[in-house]
């Protein structure tokens, strides 16, 4: 069966809390999701998400990452992002994440995201060290499972809208 969902993990490991994303979509490895689901690390290969943005044309993207909103550290949220093509010239950072870049590439290589969701979590330490702060440590189960809900709120909306054909 063909993946409709991707869940991007999106992150760097070596800059404290902005490995939220890896950490999160390591975890989901210990999650049954059904066969549909791709669930892969991206780190900071943003070129390599955008290729795949493109040429897979996944009914839903889920990324997950760090994203400074102002909230308390640890506070774990989920955005619809505007896929729209934006005003301004992509960005051909291969190591550039932030998602509207990674959105933007989509467009340049001739793919249509479709529908796009961030899993966030506000970040307490983006510095050079490795690991997660107490607070978003405290954060990665909550946003595994907002994941798992996502997925089963998409298999939902698909049984609702795919027609039931007999005999």
């Amino acid at each position: 069966m063909t993946a409709r969902v991707l869940v991007a993990g999106i992150g760097n490991v070596f800059l404290g809390d902005d490995g939220f994303g890896v950490e999160v979509v390591h975890r989901l490895s210990d999650v049954e999701l059904p066969r549909w689901v791709r669930v892969v690390d991206y780190g900071v290969r943003g070129m390599h998400l955008a290729y795949d943005l493109a040429a897979t044309g996944y009914e839903l993207t889920i990324m997950v990452d760090a994203t400074a909103r102002g909230d308390e550290a640890g506070t774990v949220y989920v955005v619809e992002l505007d896929t729209a093509p934006s005003a301004r010239r992509p960005s051909l950072d291969a190591h550039g994440m932030q998602p509207d870049v990674v959105l933007d590439l989509v467009g340049l290589l001739g793919g249509e995201p479709r529908r796009v969701l961030l899993v966030g979590c506000e970040p307490a330490v983006l510095d050079h060290r490795m690991g997660l702060s107490p607070a978003v440590e405290r954060a990665v189960g909550t946003a595994v499972r907002a994941v798992a809900d996502l997925v089963a709120d998409h298999a939902s909306e698909g049984d609702r809208h795919v027609p039931r054909h007999t005999g």
